[in-house]
């Protein structure tokens, strides 16, 4: 028999068979189970801590603009001065205030030669220069 019928009327059932959905629903569950605990792993933050004392205001220096033009020629504002010099130049600029160095702006000409600004980040880095940032035109 196909369907099978009511007893007292003799129509035939109309329910849905949840048998089916109830066997899913288990196996997903258990799979929800299974990797519910690979998801929770700790994850270690150093959250920052309230102070009572405010930092200090700090006004930033002003910036340190580094131009490079199409012969290789390096300019530290706006004054022509050798690679030999520039390492010494920012050593002195990070001696003044560790903490609150000036920002070394670096524009360079489309034509420059890449060694020449390659040079001048490893001199940035060397120097224990922080802040570098490049100028777009």
């Amino acid at each position: 028999m196909a369907f099978s019928s009511n007893s007292a009327t003799g129509a035939p059932m109309a329910d849905i068979n949840v048998t089916p959905l109830v066997d899913v629903m288990l196996v997903l569950l258990i799979i929800f189970m299974v990797t519910a605990p690979i998801l929770s792993y700790p994850i270690d933050i150093d959250l920052p801590q309230r102070s009572v004392t405010p930092p200090p205001d700090t006004t930033p220096p002003e910036p340190i603009k580094l131009r490079i033009d199409a012969s290789g020629q390096v300019f530290w504002n706006e004054s022509p001065t050798p690679m030999s010099a520039l390492r010494n130049m920012m050593e002195s600029e990070v001696e003044r205030d560790p903490n609150n160095q000036p920002t070394l702006e670096i524009d360079t000409n489309d034509d420059a030669d890449y060694g020449v600004l390659a040079k001048v980040l490893a001199t940035a880095r060397n120097a224990n220069m922080q802040k570098i940032g490049f100028v777009k035109k």
